[in-house]
């Protein structure tokens, strides 16, 4: 970390990461639920949210271009509505631990990717970093097991988990972080109820019951609207390859919560894993600070500014 704005984006991206991660036993009180309609009414509570949110405040929420409609829609297609439903039926094939393994791939994707699509070269501590944290996940979750089609669904989760942050950079530094999430949560409420129509026809749309409604708008709330937003504001800030390594939380914050629930026993590899994973969130976040102290020369020529945009 360089500065204070530094290390609050990264806390703005490890609370999100983390209580996605914590939502986990949530989502499962919505087992009985009709899944697109569920996700379009969680969609639809956290755009409203983010909305409120933004007339409070006494901004706008600007109309997107088509660069940013493209993005927009890849976040929703492949990072929100698929990434679900990717894992949903995945888990028939494979179980719990192998799908978040292979998408405790996402930060090492992501350390090499992002850099690559800027044309520059990967940073070492990121990647390096990155690869702690796939083989702390990996520790962390046991590696699990799949069958038939399981390795590509859960190769399907980790491309929606990756394709949500690269789509969202762009929307994300041209509209905002909070309006770009607002954008993705009405996009999405909006594709999941027609695709939760045409499938399933009137039996998507009932009535919620008491436990199933907490579920929708703690996921509508924390997850879909605060965790997106607070996303998004540490990628834009400090960089989705270096940001990435925060996704490995995720399978971290879900063992706290399943301990406390009692649904799982602390075991020393989970442990073990956990702490790999901290390492490879330190590692991957560091970045080497240019001294001041040294004068440039010829071969060490005073650095360039770099431009923001």
């Amino acid at each position: 970390m360089t500065n204070t704005g530094d290390i609050r984006a990264v806390a703005f991206g490890a609370g999100s990461i983390l209580t996605v991660g914590a939502s986990f036993p949530v989502t499962g009180l919505l087992e009985g639920y009709p899944v697109l309609a569920g996700q379009a009414i969680r969609y639809t509570i956290g755009g409203l949210m983010l909305l409120v949110v933004l007339l409070a405040r006494g901004r706008r929420l600007p109309l997107p271009g088509l660069r940013d409609l493209a993005g927009l829609l890849g976040m929703v297609v492949a990072g929100m509505l698929g990434f679900n439903a990717a894992i949903l039926v995945g888990e028939r094939y494979a179980t719990p631990g192998f799908v978040t393994a292979v998408v405790g791939c996402t930060p090492l994707v992501l350390a090499i990717a992002v850099p690559l699509l800027g044309k520059r070269r990967p940073a070492m501590a990121a990647v390096l970093g990155a690869a702690i944290v796939v083989g702390g996940v990996a520790v962390l979750t046991g590696g699990g097991s799949w069958h038939g089609p399981g390795l590509l669904l859960a190769i399907a989760c980790m491309v929606g988990e990756v394709l949500f942050t690269l789509c969202g950079i762009g929307p994300v530094q041209r509209l905002g972080a909070m309006e770009a999430s607002t954008w993705a949560c009405f996009l999405a409420a909006i594709g999941g109820a027609g695709v939760a129509t045409i499938v399933d026809g009137g039996g998507a749309w009932r009535l919620p019951s008491t436990t199933e409604t907490t579920a929708l708008i703690i996921l509508g709330v924390l997850v879909s609207a605060v965790a997106f937003t607070g996303w998004y504001t540490c990628v834009a800030r400090i960089g989705a390859d270096r940001a990435g390594v925060l996704v490995g939380l995720m399978p971290v914050s879900g063992l706290v919560v399943s301990v406390l629930l009692h649904a799982q026993a602390l075991t020393v590899t989970a442990v073990l894993g956990a702490a790999s994973v901290a390492v490879g969130c330190t590692l991957g976040l560091y970045r080497r600070r240019v001294s001041a102290r040294r004068e440039p020369s010829a071969a060490r020529p005073e650095p360039r500014q770099a431009v923001r945009r």
